[in-house]
């Protein structure tokens, strides 16, 4: 009989009050090798709360915590820690040290022997300023160094707070090359962030969370469907070809005709692929034809709005 993988994260019930402010409420959330999710959610709504609390910084007040097979807050999670790499949102090095230095810091404090950062330092594009003092740094160099920092070990478990934070569009790129191919290896990645517009292509699945409550989470594709988020297709057609296609919607299809050469139909995702074939069969030149899914960001801001909070989706 074939087993089941046990989950590199889970969390069941899980609560931690702060006396009378409930940080976080009922999170129940699953996160296997390999997968990349994304955790999202406003300033205050609880994520560096349960990322302390997956890292062991900090314990729950109610439910279950599984991170590795083993729950943070005991003793025999110490011998864990050197198969998790951690990128704290605000990165703070020894200035007086030089980039390798603070590399094998690190990597004493994982228990781990003297390593070879070369390669390490090359992933990250700062093996040339791998002997220069961190305090000769700029905010995106030391944001470079935090990534190197946390893939000592190669970790099973990569948290990663806001990791393009003061990046370059380049080094972002790189950032997001590094993570996919950690993911490839088998490493499980948590990414907490702002920067929705980043992450459509490059999560697995997104949590979000509002007010210590995790109001949404799956796939966006999911998500998108699960709220009804209407899909957007844009058809640029002369003027006579647009009053033609424009009748291939039905009440339920929302048409808005932005110049004379140029419509946009709104539709579900079900209802997407079929008002394709009939804009195609239509026997009208058509120039473009633009498909606009709804993006992470729009996702989010849908499931937050006060009538969508409440309650969880799987």
């Amino acid at each position: 009989m074939k087993m089941e993988k046990s989950p590199v994260i889970g969390l069941t019930e899980l609560c931690k009050n702060y006396r009378t402010i409930s940080a976080v409420q009922n999170i129940n959330l699953l996160l296997s090798s390999g997968e990349c999710l994304a955790l999202v959610g406003h300033n205050g709504a609880g994520k560096s709360t349960l990322i302390k609390i997956i890292l062991g910084l900090v314990k729950p007040t109610s439910g279950r915590v599984r991170v590795l097979r083993t729950n943070p807050s005991d003793k025999s999670f110490n011998p864990m820690r050197r198969h998790i790499g951690f990128l704290p949102e605000q990165v703070l090095f020894q200035k007086t040290l030089t980039g390798r230095e603070t590399l094998s810091f690190y990597a004493r404090l994982k228990g781990l022997p003297h390593l070879d950062f070369e390669s390490l330092l090359h992933r990250v594009d700062l093996l040339a300023a791998a002997d220069r003092k961190v305090g000769t740094y700029s905010k995106g160099m030391r944001q470079r160094l935090g990534m190197a920092q946390a893939l000592i070990g190669n970790p099973k478990l990569l948290v990663l707070d806001e990791p393009t934070s003061g990046l370059d569009p380049i080094a972002r790129q790189n950032i997001y090359k590094i993570i996919d191919e950690e993911k490839s290896a088998g490493a499980t990645v948590l990414i907490s962030s702002h920067v929705l517009t980043e992450l459509d292509e490059r999560i697995d699945r997104v949590a979000i969370l509002n007010s210590g409550r995790l109001v949404a989470e799956g796939s966006i594709p999911f998500l998108r469907q699960n709220i009804e988020m209407p899909v957007q297709i844009t058809v640029t057609a002369d003027p006579a070809g647009c009053e033609k296609i424009s009748g291939c919607a039905h009440s339920d299809i929302t048409v808005v005709r932005l110049a004379k050469d140029k419509l946009v139909f709104r539709c579900s995702p079900e209802e997407k692929l079929a008002l394709m074939r009939h804009i195609l069969i239509s026997n009208t030149k058509i120039a473009d034809m633009v498909v606009t899914e709804p993006t992470l960001e729009q996702v989010y801001t849908a499931y937050s709005r006060p009538d969508q909070m409440g309650g969880s989706y799987d």
